[in-house]
């Protein structure tokens, strides 16, 4: 009798429809393909090179502004400043921007004003940068906005970054702001010195603080660096230089999967201003500190990014970097215009999703790239 209880189920499991069987979740996505978002644009809001973070219940946008006239690399352009808005949804709608900090306020690395450093020259400030100091270091909640300067560096300075304490998630920011957490530091970076694109990247052990990733001057070498206890500099000496051996990046972001127990890293392969249209590669390992590789290639002649570019064109624009939202990781793309001054540009968000797969350089196999970008 049990024998014909369990072959009664074996029949019933086999004769159910293949549409019902394929839709379980798959390993490549803990959140299921029935539950996976859709990428989306935002459109309209004078924000850019933007990051995208949740804040209690609220979902807040950071970038560079250049709706009154910015013009890249030309000098005695108005820098605009960065902005924040907030929304109740990463689909919108969005709030009118806010300035962080003014652009007449004093920069304390050069002592001129912030649009002296961001605007005589038009080398510009960009990628803003909000992390909380929360869970981790200090332990807090005090907010802290980052971005780089390049003029800094090209006056002297061993980096271009430059990290500003924060009344809250919508400013005011830096010294100028005043108590509570108005502040300003230089940071103190061994690993990440220089000037390039940066992000960060949350460490997967409770209590660790995160990492700047980085792309390194000169050569633009993708690299990463332990923050320090406040957040505000790095650990010296703790990091990686170089990641994979990668370099021409720019556009760096990452994050934690849970599910393969990898960190992902992805970046535009390779870098360029303004760019529409540019590969996006990616990196992974183990550990935040160690272990990193990207796929190579063989071949006589054959692009060294040919199998760790999981997307040609990076949906017709360029990787900016990687938030993670309500536990689901979203590539964040700049939709450029290539031109000087990018207040039309739009910001499309893409869910990332990450799934192993065999294969290494040579096998005479189809090449299956682990990332996923549907536009």
């Amino acid at each position: 009798m049990r024998f014909r209880r369990i072959l009664a189920t074996v029949l019933l499991f086999l004769s159910m429809p293949t549409t019902a069987l394929a839709a379980a979740p798959s390993p490549g996505d803990q959140h299921g393909t029935a539950s996976r978002p859709k990428s989306f644009t935002i459109s309209g809001v004078d924000l850019h090179d933007t990051q995208i973070v949740k804040f209690g219940r609220r979902y807040f946008m950071y970038g560079s502004m250049y709706g009154c006239g910015f013009q890249w690399y030309v000098r005695g352009t108005k820098w605009c400043g960065f902005g924040v808005s907030t929304a109740r949804k990463p689909q919108g709608p969005w709030s009118e921007p806010r300035l962080l900090f003014s652009p007449t306020s004093t920069d304390p690395s050069t002592l001129q004003s912030w649009q002296e450093t961001c605007g005589r020259t038009g080398q510009g400030c960009f990628n803003p940068r909000m992390i909380r100091r929360k869970g981790w270091g200090e332990d807090d909640g005090a907010f802290i906005l980052w971005f780089n300067a390049p003029r800094q560096y090209s006056m002297g300075a061993r980096n271009a970054y430059n990290a500003m304490g924060c009344n809250g998630p919508v400013g005011p920011c830096g010294p100028e702001a005043g108590a509570p957490s108005g502040s300003y530091r230089k940071p103190d970076l061994d690993i990440c010195r220089g000037n390039g694109d940066f992000g960060f990247i949350d460490s997967a052990t409770p209590g660790a603080r995160p990492a700047v990733v980085c792309t390194r001057a000169g050569t633009a070498a993708l690299s990463l660096q332990e923050l320090d206890r406040w957040g505000t500099g790095g650990t010296p000496g703790r990091g990686v230089e170089r990641i994979a051996g990668i370099s021409r990046a720019e556009g760096p972001g990452g994050y934690w999967d849970p599910v393969h127990r990898r960190y992902v890293l992805t970046y535009s392969d390779h870098g360029c201003g303004y760019c529409a249209g540019t590969p996006i590669g990616y990196a992974t390992a183990p550990s935040l500190y160690e272990g990193w590789s990207a796929p190579g290639n063989v071949g006589w002649g054959a692009p060294a990014f040919g199998r760790r570019a999981f997307h040609a064109n990076s949906c017709g624009g360029q990787p900016r970097t990687v938030t993670v939202l309500d536990g689901r990781p979203w590539q964040i793309i700049d939709l450029w215009l290539g031109t000087r001054n990018e207040a039309g540009a739009a910001t499309h968000l893409v869910p990332l999703s990450y799934a192993p797969t065999p294969g290494v350089p040579g096998d005479g196999q189809v090449w299956r790239p682990p990332l996923t970008l549907k536009c």
